[in-house]
């Protein structure tokens, strides 16, 4: 009975650590904005790629994180770095409303490679993937003491991210019914957003490093 009860405590630590470091409405927003001139089939493909990179990167990160981070010499602050250079670009791609001129081509390989390319970076990695939920993965399956909490965790990541790709398909509605004014303002104003995201995550990333250093 205590193992059951270990296994259930372990498992809802879990899920409610990974579905409010990943925040799947707060995705959300910022999937709409890239994804509203996509058609539906090309919308559920971004979140379906991005879902399932997003999956694999946290369960290779889950089982070999702290060895790679360790062998490497990579701080997960150094990520946070890297992470919100790349939130800050995203975000002033928004600001400018750029990110919408590739998706009115009819050349679909263009289509596609916009896909490809936004599936991958921004919304796999760092926005479902980022350090929170690597570095909660890693601390996670190092606290699972044997192998069936190992893998309930992992179904615990799987289940999380479904209902992450639930949430992006969800937004597919969200996106016909505000129009092309509507979501180019939304587009701006997530813009502005992620930028002040990014700021937070490259200062909390850069500050440690900076302690570090002067404290050496």
């Amino acid at each position: 009975m205590t193992v059951v009860t270990d296994l259930y405590t372990f498992a809802l630590l879990a899920f409610t650590a990974f579905f409010t470091i990943i925040n799947p409405l707060g995705t959300m927003p910022i999937f709409m904005t890239m994804t509203s001139s996509l058609s539906k089939q090309h919308r559920k493909q971004t979140a379906k790629k991005a879902t399932i990179v997003a999956f694999f990167t946290i369960i290779a990160f889950a089982f070999s994180g702290q060895i790679l981070f360790n062998f490497f010499g990579i701080s997960v602050n150094s990520f946070r770095v890297v992470g919100g250079i790349i939130f800050f670009m995203m975000g002033w791609d928004m600001l400018q409303a750029r990110l919408g001129n590739i998706k009115h081509t009819k050349d679909e390989d263009k289509i596609d490679a916009y896909v490809e390319d936004i599936s991958i970076t921004p919304l796999a990695i760092p926005m479902i993937c980022g350090p929170g939920a690597i570095t909660n993965a890693i601390i996670l399956m190092e606290d699972a003491v044997n192998i069936t909490q190992k893998i309930a965790l992992v179904l615990v990541i799987a289940i999380v991210l479904l209902i992450t790709y639930l949430v992006l398909i969800g937004a597919s509605k969200i996106t016909e019914r505000l129009g092309s004014t509507g979501n180019k303002v939304m587009m701006r104003l997530m813009g502005l957003i992620v930028m002040v995201i990014a700021v937070e995550f490259f200062f909390s990333g850069l500050k440690p490093i900076i302690i570090g250093i002067l404290n050496g």
